[in-house]
Parts: structure tokens; sequence; C-alpha cells
């Protein structure tokens, strides 16, 4: 695995924080699309990455990217029922994706529960990655993938310590969730590593120790966060509450 460089941002507060994120994630997509064409981004849900699509859909400068050259994929999935409003796509659609328009082929869902399992749910996504994939890739290439940060160091549905953390393949199903809903499907170490760029989003006290621990150099299976790492670049978004931990040198820029 190549690891990029890594940066700490930190902002006074989760609304600004979010407002920030969703600046750079126009910029992002708007340079990758000027560069090649098309931009690819991976989502996550949670109160920063819901926040930051909203204030995404609310600036005037969101019709500057080309919406129908933008593949869209999620980091992981609650395998509830479809339209359940624990869903992370449904929470997207009503925050961002639903006000844009997004060539719906190109918006890439993980499987939801009608009846089936939640193995056969990863299989589905994995397949689906697997021809998406760049000529002699196993992935399609992610300009960015967003992560929510938990308290206990969580990334995508990647728990401390679970058997999601030592999965090797692209797409892992995810049950006995510490957190509910209780069954998952998440992407895997292996395929968020494969981004471009990987941001962390964390925000308020109680994400303080599991940013610390992550900076600091824990495991990936004890902090999962610590092991979410970008091929260019790691980029930790994080509020002041979330940053107390941060050492002072690690911090690119305050705003």
């Amino acid at each position: 695995m190549t690891v990029g460089e890594l940066s700490v941002v930190v902002h006074r507060d989760a609304e600004v924080l979010a407002a920030a994120a969703a600046a750079r994630l126009m910029v992002r997509i708007v340079d990758a699309q000027h560069a090649r064409g098309r931009a690819s981004i991976v989502l996550t849900g949670g109160g920063v990455g819901i926040g930051t699509l909203k204030a995404l859909n609310a600036s005037p400068a969101r019709h500057a990217i080309d919406w129908g050259a933008l593949d869209i994929w999620w980091g992981d999935e609650r395998f509830v029922a479809p339209g359940d409003p624990e869903r992370n796509e449904r929470q997207a659609d009503e925050a961002l994706l639903d006000h844009v328009p997004v060539d719906p082929a190109r918006v890439h869902r993980m499987p939801a529960d009608t009846g089936g399992s939640p193995e056969s749910a990863a299989e589905q996504y994995a397949d689906e990655l697997s021809k998406a994939a760049r000529a002699g890739a196993d992935l399609p290439r992610f300009d960015v993938l967003m992560l929510g940060v938990g308290p206990e160091g969580h990334v995508a549905s990647i728990f401390p310590e679970s058997p999601a953390a030592y999965d090797e393949g692209l797409v892992t199903a995810v049950r006995n969730c510490p957190k509910p809903p209780p069954t998952r499907v998440s992407l895997t170490f292996g395929t968020i590593t494969s981004a471009d760029e990987v941001w962390l989003l964390a925000a308020g006290e109680g994400k303080a120790e599991a940013v610390g621990l992550a900076l600091a150099g824990a495991g990936r299976v004890q902090i999962p966060a610590a092991g979410a790492r970008g091929g260019v670049r790691t980029l930790w978004l994080v509020d002041e509450a979330a940053a107390v931990n941060v050492p002072p040198e690690l911090r690119l820029r305050r705003s």
C-alpha cells in the first residue's frame, strides 16, 4: 500500500467543518473532472458526513460540478429494508442527491435487505466495484473517500477487534455490530486504502480520544481509523472539540 501525506485541519465547530468539507469536495470533484472528464467519490453517513452533503446542496457553486460525470459510492450501509430511514443512501438522497442531476446509473448503492443475506449483498457490491475497475486493477479510482469516525475509532462499519478489521476482500458483511442496526455491509481496509484521498471527519468531544489515538499510531485493528490512509493524501477534518489530543505539529491550519 502506498501511503500519501497526512494533514489535519481543525475548524471551529461542526457546522463550519461541514461547510469547509463541502467546499473542498466541490473543488476536488471539479479538478478531477477537468483533468480526466469524470470523478468518483465515496460517501459516508453520520452527522458531519450528511451535514457536508447538505452544505454542498446549499452552495451555488454546486453548479460547477458536472453531476452526470460523477460516480458515487458508499463506504458502508445499514442492511435494513429499502427506504428505511437508517439507510445512509436515503439520508444522502434527502440531503443532496434528490436535488442535483446525477446519473442514476452512476450512483452505486449498496444492496438493501430484501430477504437475502448481508454476505450476498457484500458479494454483489464487490462485483459492482470490480466491473467498474480500471484496466489492470481490482477497483475503480476513488478521488475522495470520506469516512466518519466513531467514538471508539470505527470507520465505515469496521469496528475495533471485529472480523471486518481482518477481512482481505473488497467488501465485507458485518454482523453483531455494537452500534445499531447490527447488520451492515462495509468496504474493507484494502478498498478504503486504494483511494487517492481519504478524508476522516470528526466533530465533538466524544471523538477526541479516538482521533488522538489514531494520529498517535495506534494499530488499525484496535483503532480502525488509524488504518484509513489514502494513496496520495490522508486528510483529517475535525472541529476544536475533537482535536484536543491532536499534536500541534500535525495541525495544518485553523479556521
